[in-house]
């Protein structure tokens, strides 16, 4: 499409990012049949197509209002479009653009203000996370059933293995999963010792920096994503083989870091040198020999739900499943599979009505099957599933590390 984005910021880089993305997209509109919120609300605005028309008009000087914002606070950035676009159009950074130039424009109402502030303030830092969480849980008799069920069950870690002076691997941290599933990584561990790879973890790593920078607090992303490479570095240098990200929407960030840090001289080089090395742990076990996992499935039923992050962020598409059936497990059919389950990031939390409405869709099509439980490959999506059946979802790695479902304490 033609543009005219205004001189001045057209002199940026995301001027110049956002203009050569708008140019790409021919309008045709193949995105919003994939669109969750487009199919959940019928409006145009509310589809990828209307979110990129709206971006231009903004970009090209026409003033956001707070309808503008809502629209945008509405996509998921699930990037389903992505996956369906012909053009390559790269929507999701788009809408990045978009959203942090509407954001400097268009005041939130303050109830709006002060969540995304206490979200900043809280969630990042598993410090502060954890002894909310224990007062959350102490209370749990108290509090409404709506938060009851979205509070998580305690689960034990189990041992982390010894390393073992082989194949060297590092694994992030993170911030809610190191609190609410700390047995997430723990399994990735003790998976890996077994096929001879040592996973190591750096305490100084943490937050990803997603859930800041999607919510516009960019500063704040920056100093995590820097913080994170400065902790990795000397590893690095010692020749670890990768950077495990058991997340997949953590892992989507990572893997971004060389694009997003690519103007900071400082760390430009080795932001690209940390996004080479980010993997998700199918990339690694679906390459390996899975002999040493024996057959933990036995033929179990499964339902498997591919995070937007891993099948369209990261386009990893189909590979976790395969694995899975390598190891024994009967895996259930999930109709519209590729269809968001409404966790995305703090999309629960901002827009609980249209996260609410997704995950039921999403469970119906999970439980179609009648499966023994579900497996997933994020945290979000895990902890937003699970507070809506009685079915157990686990992250899918812990299916190769013992022959049930990890134990509540």
């Amino acid at each position: 499409m033609q543009t005219e984005i205004l001189p001045d910021f057209l002199a940026t880089p995301e001027g110049q990012e956002a203009d050569a993305i708008l140019r790409a997209c021919v309008h045709c509109g193949f995105c919003t049949a994939t669109c969750p919120t487009y199919q959940l609300l019928g409006d145009e605005l509310d589809g990828p197509r209307g979110r990129i028309y709206q971006i231009k008009m903004v970009l090209e000087g026409q003033a956001p209002t707070r309808v503008t914002q809502q629209h945008l606070d509405r996509c998921l950035t699930c990037r389903a479009c992505e996956t369906t676009c012909p053009s390559g159009v790269r929507y999701a950074r788009l809408a990045d653009i978009g959203r942090h130039y509407v954001e400097e424009r268009v005041r939130r109402p303050v109830r709006e203000r002060l969540l995304r502030w206490l979200m900043l303030r809280v969630l990042p830092y598993p410090r502060r996370v954890r002894p909310l969480l224990g007062l959350a849980r102490a209370l749990r008799p108290a509090l409404p059933h709506s938060l009851q069920a979205k509070l998580p069950q305690p689960r034990s870690a189990g041992p982390w293995p010894a390393s073992a002076g082989q194949r060297r691997m590092l694994v992030l941290g993170g911030c809610v999963q190191s609190v609410a599933t700390p047995g997430t990584n723990a399994t990735a561990a003790r998976v890996l010792a077994r096929l001879g790879i040592d996973l190591l973890e750096v305490p100084e790593a943490g937050c990803c920096g997603a859930l800041a920078y999607h919510l516009n607090d960019r500063e704040a992303a920056l100093d995590a994503m820097r913080r994170n490479i400065d902790a990795w570095w000397p590893e690095i240098q010692a020749g670890c083989e990768a950077i495990l990200i058991t997340a997949s929407g953590c892992g989507t960030m990572v893997k971004e870091y060389g694009e997003v840090l690519a103007e900071d001289p400082s760390y430009a080089e080795k932001a690209a040198r940390v996004a080479a090395l980010a993997r998700d742990p199918v990339e690694i076990l679906a390459a390996e020999d899975l002999a040493p996992l024996g057959a933990p499935g036995r033929g179990r039923k499964v339902a498997f739900h591919s995070p937007c992050s891993l099948q369209h962020g990261q386009q990893l598409k189909n590979l976790v499943e395969p694995v899975l059936t390598r190891l024994g497990f009967a895996l259930t059919s999930v109709p519209d599979a590729h269809l968001c389950c409404g966790s995305a990031g703090t999309y629960s939390v901002t827009q609980p009505e249209l996260s609410a409405q997704l995950k039921a869709r999403k469970l119906s099509a999970l439980t179609s099957g009648a499966p023994e439980m579900i497996a997933t490959a994020n945290v979000g999506c895990q902890l937003h599933l699970d507070s809506g059946t009685e079915v157990p979802v686990v992250h899918w790695l812990e299916l190769l590390d013992a022959n049930e479902v990890p134990a509540y304490e």
